[in-house]
């Protein structure tokens, strides 16, 4: 079946965080769509009119636009489509380069079903070079001349989680094609959104995207040191933070916390592995996921050792008001005060992950971490239940600044009456 022949508009290959929002988007704009994954779950999930992760808006899309969103678990399915988008998990190895199993798979699938005429554009972070070799493997292949025959191209995501239904129409589309028309043919179809679109090559798209998460990752991490750096000099971060920020235009400093999530933890990686300056970016890794360490080593020296002490964690997602554990570092909190030999107890009203209530992590607490600063833990009411429900005077690390009571490590009775929630 030639492209012409298609029967759908667009083909979105993984229904994950970004594929599935993106999917129900372009049917909401009167698009037929094909949504392929490969998890039997997430697939149920739609098929009974369910989104599997929380998006803002997205249910209210789903329950409007199921008639012209089918599904498959099949990736020659998409053939069915004329524009074909791929996005799914680019993860690294551990040996600091990218992993392109999925991406090879699919292509591997799609190779006998394509014709003239498709267009197959990757919306997955990719390290540099990975469109260019896409169109490679397509041509080394099938002999097609890439934006001619078939068109590819790079039209990364930039949208953040929780954001989607207002950023497609807001943020510029990047789109960088191979060849003579990939670009054009790419527009076509990101056009039925509002947002501008900004053709660019290949590679300057790829580089735009990574080097966008290597920057919030970097910005993240300086604050974070500070906080380390601050400790040692027995210095209060928020004070030195407000210090550098306070009516100086070149301040701009971020606040500390968590700093994680799948694209941060990992997209350096993809510069890292043919960096011209090797170890920079493994450096600036290395500060934000020591965190998790901080905060457990600054404990133990107020507290004492954490051995059968009970510890509860507040929040298991990588951020705020998220559903998503995605490389979120509360995890490897957890792991370190389990190896402490702590009695860890954990609470998150939004992760699917089950965990104990708040009343029952805080219950007896001599510990209490903020790992993820949703919007219901920077409340008065719950520094209350913190003081009222812990042992004692329980110490509260809070590197979020939750309460505003301007102190990483601090007990219950000195943040009562401090600030205010942020």
């Amino acid at each position: 079946m030639s492209a012409s022949q298609s029967t759908a508009g667009v083909a979105v290959v993984g229904l994950g965080r970004v594929g599935l929002p993106l999917a129900l988007s372009f049917a909401g704009r009167g698009l037929d769509v094909i949504g392929i994954d490969n998890d039997p779950a997430r697939l149920g999930a739609l098929a009974d009119g369910r989104m599997p992760f929380a998006e803002h808006g997205a249910q209210e899309l789903l329950d409007r636009v199921r008639p012209a969103l089918s599904l498959s678990e099949r990736v020659a399915d998409a053939a069915r489509a004329r524009h074909i988008v791929i996005t799914l998990g680019t993860p690294s190895f551990s040996h600091i380069e990218i992993d392109m199993r999925d991406i090879r798979s699919a292509l591997d699938d799609l190779l006998p079903v394509l014709a003239p005429g498709h267009s197959l554009i990757l919306r997955s972070t990719v390290a540099p070079g990975t469109t260019a070799f896409v169109a490679g493997y397509l041509e080394k292949n099938r002999g097609f001349r890439i934006g001619e025959d078939v068109f590819v191209a790079h039209a990364p995501e930039r949208i953040a989680a929780g954001r989607f239904l207002a950023e497609i129409d807001t943020l510029p589309c990047i789109i960088g094609g191979v060849g003579a028309r990939s670009g054009e043919v790419a527009a076509e179809l990101f056009g039925a959104f509002d947002a501008p679109i900004v053709q660019t090559t290949p590679v300057q798209a790829e580089l735009a995207k990574i080097w966008t998460n290597i920057l919030r990752y970097t910005n993240f991490a300086l604050p974070n040191l500070l906080m380390m750096d601050c400790e040692r000099y027995h210095a209060n971060v928020f004070d030195v933070i407000d210090l550098i920020n306070r009516d100086y235009p070149r301040g701009g400093i971020a606040q500390p916390g968590f700093t994680a999530g799948t694209c941060l933890r990992k997209d350096f990686t993809f510069s890292e592995e043919r960096s011209a300056a090797p170890g920079m970016l493994l450096a600036v890794s290395r500060v934000n996921e020591s965190v998790p360490l901080f905060l457990l080593e600054g404990a133990k020296r107020r507290v004492g050792g954490l051995e059968n002490r009970r510890v509860a964690v507040l929040g298991l997602a990588f951020k705020a008001d998220t559903d998503d554990e995605r490389d979120s570092l509360a995890h490897k909190l957890v792991r370190l005060l389990e190896r402490e030999l702590a009695d860890v107890t954990v609470h998150d009203p939004e992760v699917p992950t089950p965990t104990a209530t708040l009343e029952e992590t805080l219950a007896e607490a001599e510990v209490v971490i903020v790992a993820t600063n949703h919007s219901a833990f920077r409340t008065p009411a719950t520094l209350a239940a913190i003081a009222e429900l812990g042992a004692g005077d329980p110490l509260v690390v809070d590197p979020w600044d939750c309460w505003g009571g301007a102190q990483v490590f601090a007990y219950a009775s000195e943040l009562a009456g401090l600030g205010a929630p942020r």
